[in-house]
């Protein structure tokens, strides 16, 4: 049985602990939520968790103000330990049991979640804004999510065709931005840190191609 902790880090309830809640459960403002939150920029039923395979599956259930975790708008994510969900003007700790042991005996690995100082729960949220009053962080602070185990040979290639195309999306802005210096209006101009994770994104979209075509390698 999959349990998960939410803990209330800002909002009215801000310091409220929602313990070892069995999934599925869903967060709103209705009375029937299973998390019930005090705040009207948070819809009535507004996302729900539930269990796959052993794995936290966050979903959006078309709130108005939209769901962010960790700074970052989502409509679907699998939920890391730690992972900090915005829904309205309230902020809620992800935290997720190991096995059947109590909350005092988890063996969690360390890490600090920090809402930052100038964040005002009185602010206005709007689903897709590019500021919120939280910094965006890191999106997977974990690291970046793993390759679906178990694929059939058609999700496979459906898996490639999908990175591919993305790959080759990304590989024409980087093509554009270096290949003709002389033609002002095709120059992309960024500084280094954005050029380097550009670029790395690239290659990292090559193995995991490799990785799912190869699988045996």
């Amino acid at each position: 049985m999959t349990f998960v902790t939410l803990k209330i880090l800002e909002g009215i309830e801000k310091g409220k602990e929602f313990s070892r809640l069995t999934l599925p459960i869903t967060i709103g403002r209705e009375s029937d939520s299973d998390v019930q939150l005090n705040d009207d920029r948070i819809s009535r039923a507004h996302v729900k968790l539930q269990d796959h395979s052993g794995r936290v599956i966050l979903t959006d259930l078309g709130s108005t103000n939209g769901t962010r975790v960790n700074g970052h708008p989502v409509q679907m994510r699998v939920m890391q330990p730690g992972d900090v969900l915005l829904v309205g003007r309230c902020s809620l700790l992800f935290t997720q049991p190991v096995s059947d042991e109590p909350l005092t005996s988890l063996n969690q690995p360390s890490k600090t979640v920090e809402v930052p100082p100038d964040f005002d729960e009185n602010m206005d949220v709007e689903y897709g804004e590019p500021t919120i009053g939280v910094e965006p962080g890191e999106l997977n602070p974990n690291g970046r999510p793993p390759i679906p185990e178990n694929l059939t040979a058609l999700q496979r290639v459906q898996l490639c065709d999908m990175l591919t195309h993305l790959q080759y999306r990304l590989g024409m802005v980087i093509k554009g931005s270096v290949e003709d210096l002389h033609a002002t209006s095709r120059m992309i101009r960024c500084d280094w840190d954005t050029w380097d994770m550009l670029t790395s994104l690239q290659f990292e979209l090559s193995q995991d191609i490799r990785t799912i075509c190869n699988p045996d390698e």
